[in-house]
């Protein structure tokens, strides 16, 4: 029988990319998730039966041990951006990393992943980088060959990156940046798959690998390059950091006196602490390199993807080249 893989967060951004490699490589694979139906998707990325959604609530033993129940390995996709209701920090990123590590080691199971992240440091200024170190060291404890990836911001078609920023160009004359010399390393969503999938095969040593693409390049630097590749003129605007502060004490407090009914979809306070950091790999840190994968490039990537935010869509480029025929 094929060996089994349950992937908690396996519909997320980066989880669906590790299940559908996972399922071309044999594996069946469990996609632990909050809300099965909305994982269906999923499905289609091996033969009948080979990918299937299960239900799991990470905050909860039984649960976590349910989707574990008979796996060869593990994989931990789950984390946050922002806290809401009794998904905090702490309780998704350092208690339920380390709940699936503990359930993991007692049923045997013999190679987990942790996707972590760039900048995971139990000393840092943010909640969200504390909380990543938090979860590393529980896994840890328990797993101890687990092997766990940091990447820096991770791009692809479904980011809620790139694609936030160019839906911003279709409304407004500028793009506000917080932190717009803070440098990041953009890393292809199926790179830090395919260092995943590695990882659950036994073919990469235990250990921490900070994961970051070719190009380093600061947030304003981004911007512009996402303005090229949707062939948009708009002006990059940089916003003090102390003005970023107050900005989003305004939202928090907006959202804590409406009891979460108006949620914060600009920024946080804690969001605002990560941006002041950069998100590159660190100097000595094992990478890519240890993996032998040679990390896929913005340049080769954006354009296939974020066309649909062109003036004229699909046909933007069309229509520039008939500029240049003779009437």
């Amino acid at each position: 029988m094929s060996k089994l893989v349950t992937i908690y967060g396996g519909s997320g951004f980066v989880g669906r990319y590790i299940a559908r490699r996972m399922a071309k490589a044999g594996w069946r694979v469990r996609v632990a998730v909050r809300r099965p139906n909305e994982a269906i998707f999923v499905r289609p990325y091996g033969a009948v039966g080979q990918v299937e959604p299960v239900f799991c609530n990470i905050r909860d033993d039984a649960s976590v041990r349910a989707a574990l129940l008979g796996a060869d390995a593990v994989v931990n996709c789950v984390g946050i951006l922002a806290e809401t209701g009794k998904s905090t920090f702490e309780a998704i990123q350092a208690d339920g990393a380390e709940r699936i590590a503990r359930i993991a080691a007692e049923e045997g199971v013999s190679h987990m992943v942790q996707i972590s992240a760039i900048g995971a440091d139990g000393d840092a200024a943010s909640e969200y980088a504390q909380t990543k170190a938090m979860g590393e060291a529980g896994v840890l404890r328990h797993m101890p060959d687990a092997v766990i990836l940091r990447p820096s911001i991770i791009f692809g078609p479904e980011d809620e990156f790139f694609n936030r920023f160019a839906g911003m160009t279709r409304l407004s004359p500028a793009v506000p940046v917080i932190g717009a010399d803070t440098l990041f390393q953009p890393v292809y969503v199926d790179d830090v798959a395919r260092a995943a999938e590695m990882a659950v095969v036994g073919d990469a040593a235990p250990g921490i690998y900070e994961l970051g693409g070719p190009d380093v390049e600061s947030f304003r630097a981004l911007m512009q390059r996402m303005l090229g590749a949707i062939h948009r003129r708009r002006m990059v605007l940089g916003v003090p950091m102390f003005a970023a502060r107050i900005m989003a004490f305004v939202f928090d407090m907006i959202e804590a006196a409406t009891f979460g009914l108006v949620k914060n979809g600009m920024v946080t306070r804690d969001q605002v602490k990560n941006l002041g950091n950069d998100n590159v790999v660190s100097e000595g840190a094992k990478g890519f390199d240890a993996l032998g994968i040679s990390p896929v490039s913005m340049a080769a990537v954006l354009p296939q993807y974020l066309w649909r935010f062109r003036p004229s869509g699909q046909y933007d480029d069309i229509k520039e080249s008939a500029k240049n025929l003779r009437t």
